[in-house]
Formats: C-alpha cells, structure tokens, sequence
C-alpha cells in the first residue's frame, strides 16, 4: 500500500532540479483545463442581469431577431472550434504533459516528452481514448456530483496508462485504470485533500501563487501513478509488456 507522505516526498526531490520545467508543463495543464486548485471556468456562473428600464416600452423583436441569430450562430462556431481544440489539440498536449512528469518520475526530465502524443503511430489513438474517457465521465456526472467525482477517480489513471502504452485501446485503458484505483479512490482524494493549505496559501497571492504550487501537485501525482503501477503489475492486473514497464 502506498505511502502519501513518502510519494510527496518523493516529488519534492524530483523538483529540487527541475522546478521550472515543471512548472512550464504545469501551466499547460492549467491552460488545458487539467490543473488541480484552480476553479473551472466551466463552473463559473455569471450574476450579472439586464434590466430594460420602464414598463411601458414595446420592442420590436422581429427587428431583433436576425441580430440574435447571429449571436447564437458565432456562439455555436465558438463553441465548435473549442470542443474540437480541446479533443484533437488539448488531449494529446494532456498526456504529453502528464508523460512528463510520469518520465521525470522515473529519472528522465525531458521537455520534449510534450510532444509524445503528436506521433502519427501514437496520435488518433490517444486523442480516442481520451475523448471515450471525458464521454464516461459526463454521463457519470449527469446522474450525480457524487458518482461523477468517484468515476473521475476510478479513470483519472487513463492519461497515465497511455503515457505508458498509447495504443493499448480505448476499453483496455478504461478498465486498466478502475483495476488499477480499486480500493484507492478515498485515499486518492486525501492525498488531493492535503494540497489544500498549498491552495489556500497560494489564493491568498490574488490566485497567482496556486500556478506555482501545480508542479508540486503534478509530480506528486505522477508518483502515484508509479506506485499503482506497481501494484497492477504484483497483483498480476497488468503485464511489464502491456504497460512498457518493469517491476
């Protein structure tokens, strides 16, 4: 069973030499929307009202209606272009990025592990799997908070297992990782929960200082990930030749 103050401990040594490119791959991830202490904007909602003054004013809304039209059609296109930069540019930059760290773990810090996804052997492969993860996460969410959150732990060692094998496919990597959380998820989100006074810390700098607590985060993280790793490949869940990796 692995060990949270040692796997924490671990990444502290990991980023006595490599901070700042760490912290580089780190502000990606937040970009990408994958960083940890920072509120989705996502989850943001607007309070903001209009009010038309006076109540006896009519408005023509045929006169309105083809601007609205046009409003709604630049929002869809918007919208459209930034699904489709998440899917095809944002997932892979993800596992690229968590290859970092996952890399860094293991003795090699190597900025050019970003760009792992953008193989042509590698890339459609990843950026499927991906996409099938964020599916079964929004339809857990769908149901319930709770179920969402427990789901988004059960397949938060997708981006991981590609790191490790990017054609494994897209089911193989999905069980892989609720194989590899079973047992763990509660301890998972303590191992989350004790980031918090960093969070706190950092919110108090106008939230500029949580970007720096990110690559202490992420690196923690990706020790996790070695050590359930580790406990697939003793337990038999896993081969060293389906992940890549040896015991």
């Amino acid at each position: 069973m692995w060990d949270r103050k040692e796997i924490k401990r671990r990444a502290k040594d990991v980023l006595r030499t490599s901070y700042w490119k760490a912290f580089v791959v780190s502000l990606i991830l937040v970009i990408l929307g994958e960083g940890s202490g920072l509120p989705s904007l996502n989850n943001l909602r607007s309070s903001a009202r209009s009010e038309l003054p006076g109540s006896g004013l009519n408005f023509d809304w045929g006169v309105l209606w083809p601007f609205l039209v046009l409003v709604l059609f630049i929002i869809s296109i918007i919208a459209v272009i930034g699904i489709a930069f998440h899917i095809l540019i944002g997932s892979p930059l993800t596992v690229g990025s968590l290859r970092y760290f996952k890399q860094a773990a293991e003795g090699e810090v190597r900025m050019g592990n970003i760009g792992y996804a953008f193989n042509k052997e590698r890339y459609w492969a990843i950026v499927l799997t991906m996409l099938w993860r964020g599916f079964l996460n929004f339809l857990w969410f769908l149901l319930l908070i709770i179920p969402g959150i427990v789901k988004s732990y059960a397949y938060s060692q997708v981006p991981y297992i590609l790191a490790d094998n990017p054609n494994i496919g897209y089911n193989r990597a999905v069980e892989l990782s609720k194989q590899m959380t079973y047992g763990h998820k509660f301890r998972m989100f303590v191992l989350d929960l004790s980031f918090l006074g960093w969070i706190l810390l950092g919110l108090l700098a106008l939230g500029i200082g949580v970007l720096f607590v990110q690559p202490y985060i992420n690196a923690t993280k990706a020790e996790l990930y070695l050590e359930l790793r580790h406990h697939a490949l003793v337990y038999n869940l896993t081969t060293e030749h389906e992940l890549q990796s040896k015991l």
